[in-house]
């Protein structure tokens, strides 16, 4: 029986850790190519390259593993991986990470990682966006082999309902082993933020944007509380962004 072929891409570049570690756990399960950005895309979103070339170079980061390095977007890597690099062969599986800090609740639409997974789900096929909840380029992944695992596996056996990806993040390496996994909804948070505006050397103003991740969610089934709990979270996600709770009251509302 041939080995399922999984696609691998991220936001933080082909050289993150992170990265290294997914290369390693999906190799035990199927076949692997690389397809990731050439420098970092941390909340770069769903943003595709229109206005630019794209550029993508072999890479030998990964040994025997064929991998590419691209120019572009999380969300380019996907569609050129599909297009020029794997061409007519299907892909069983896209696997996005593990990106260098947490993509849990609202962080979702901003997420470069979740991206390439989402466009994956966009491809017709079953993808998985993992993060670690922690920001450091040496964040330590060790304790989430098992879960990785797992969770991949449910995946390539099971299947996903269409146009599904799941966003999967990891609480930091505590002195406690992680609970397990929660299926949960997306929380109820957001970031509240501010922007410091200062001057340059030639009296010019620029910004830095700062602010504060606020939760207003109280519930006990949602990611930030998962990830509070030291559990895993996995959220489904869909790119239908309709609100179709909303379509019967505009038609009773508006006059059209």
């Amino acid at each position: 029986m041939a080995k399922p072929l999984i696609l691998i891409s991220n936001d933080d570049g082909i050289t993150s850790n992170g990265i290294r570690k997914l290369v390693e756990l999906m190799s035990t399960l199927g076949e692997v190519v690389v397809v990731a950005p050439d420098k970092p895309q941390s909340g770069m979103g769903h943003a595709i390259t229109v206005g630019d070339t794209l550029r993508l170079v072999k890479s030998d980061l990964f040994g025997d593993i064929l991998a590419y390095e691209c120019s572009g977007t999380p969300a380019d890597c996907i569609k050129l991986a599909k297009r020029e690099v794997l061409r007519d062969r299907k892909v069983d599986l896209v696997v996005s990470g593990i990106n260098h800090g947490s993509n849990t609740s609202i962080s979702v639409l901003y997420s470069g990682t979740m991206s390439a997974a989402i466009e994956g789900a966009i491809e017709g096929g079953p993808a998985i966006g993992f993060s670690l909840c922690d920001f450091s380029a040496d964040a330590d992944f060790s304790h989430v082999d098992e879960f990785v695992l797992k969770i991949t596996r449910n995946v390539l056996d099971h299947g996903l309902p269409t146009g599904i990806a799941l966003n999967v993040n990891f609480p930091p390496k505590q002195n406690e082993k992680l609970k397990g996994i929660k299926i949960c909804r997306q929380a109820n948070a957001r970031w509240e933020e501010e922007f410091d505006k200062r001057l340059d050397p030639h009296g010019r103003n620029y910004y830095w944007m700062v602010g504060n991740f606020v939760n207003h969610d109280k519930g006990e089934d949602n990611d930030e509380w998962a990830i509070s709990d030291n559990y895993v979270s996995v959220v489904p996600c869909q790119f239908d962004l309709t609100g179709y709770h909303a379509i019967a009251s505009l038609n009773e509302q508006w006059d059209i």
